[in-house]
């Protein structure tokens, strides 16, 4: 486990790569719904992600079967948001960040493009009575937020370079939302603010820290967990010392 800003990135990291009968035998996994947990996607169930209750809705992505969420959670303590903070959680799905993030921040918005997305985190924020903090809004990106700035911006991104097919599919596949979300991102971070950016290695991080990097945003590694056949790093991002506003 790596500490915040111990490690610049400075171009494109080369992902990890596994032994090839592993990185085959997660991609059948995937292919099948294991990993997914596909089975489960048009079922109403309650998961508990370190010790606190989530609704997961159908079609909206789950933080624990699919990993990222969960331990996106894990690193959102009073280390990384203080209690003045606001706090902007980017396609929320379940609302597990934002849940998580609302118990030590001032303020929380969260916003997903998936409208069935929206009513889990609003539920999720009722539920874990966090709803005077956590505001869930619809909405595509940084649209729902306008002008608002941001002390801290979480991003569990969809890390497929593919297109979606349907709303579901946008929590696991895009286009274009790397290139728009670093177009964006200095626009709605206050002076002195982050981004916290997750990647998988099952996914092609390059394609999201190269915009960045474009930019002259740092971008530091904040922490990282390995799976079977799969690591997961969380990235930190800030405006570079001789950046003007994006």
């Amino acid at each position: 486990m790596k500490h915040p800003g111990t490690e610049q990135v400075l171009a494109p990291p080369t992902p990890l790569r596994f032994p090839v009968s592993t990185r085959a035998l997660v991609k059948l996994l995937y292919l099948t719904g294991w990993l997914r947990g596909r089975h489960r996607y048009d079922d109403f169930i309650v998961e508990r992600v370190h010790g606190v209750p989530i609704l997961v809705l159908p079609s909206v992505f789950n933080p624990k079967r699919l990993r990222t969420g969960e331990f996106f959670a894990s690193q959102l303590d009073v280390r990384v948001i203080g209690h003045h903070a606001e706090v902007l959680d980017m396609g929320t799905g379940s609302g597990v960040c934002g849940v998580f993030a609302a118990r030590h921040a001032r303020r929380v918005v969260a916003v997903d493009i998936n409208a069935a997305a929206v009513r889990c985190a609003a539920i999720n924020a009722l539920l874990n009575n966090v709803e005077q903090r956590l505001e869930v809004r619809h909405g595509d990106l940084f649209a729902p937020v306008a002008t608002e700035r941001f002390d801290l911006i979480l991003f569990n991104p969809p890390f497929l370079i593919d297109a979606p097919r349907n709303d579901r599919d946008r929590a696991w596949r895009s286009t274009d939302v790397a290139g728009r979300f670093a177009a964006g991102l200095g626009r709605h971070l206050k002076p002195g603010g982050a981004a916290l950016l997750l990647l998988s290695t099952y996914g092609d991080a390059a394609a999201f820290l190269g915009p960045l990097l474009e930019r002259g945003y740092r971008i530091s590694r904040v922490a990282e967990r390995t799976y079977l056949g799969e690591q997961l790093t969380l990235y930190r991002v800030i405006v570079g010392d001789a950046m003007g506003e994006t």
